[in-house]
């Protein structure tokens, strides 16, 4: 079982990834990394209608 942060995989925060193989934990980074960017999309659609 491999661990790794999203920092360590090039992203911004702390969150902990763990998997089997290298192929599985970038699959787990490139999903966390989208989701994140639509819920920062969400929040900037929200911010724009204030």
């Amino acid at each position: 079982m491999k661990t790794m942060a999203c920092k360590q995989l090039g992203g911004a925060c702390d969150k902990i990834f763990q998997s089997n193989t290298f192929d599985e934990m970038a699959q787990l980074s490139k999903q966390h990394g989208m989701k994140m960017f639509e819920q920062k999309n969400e929040l900037a659609n929200y911010i724009l209608k204030l």
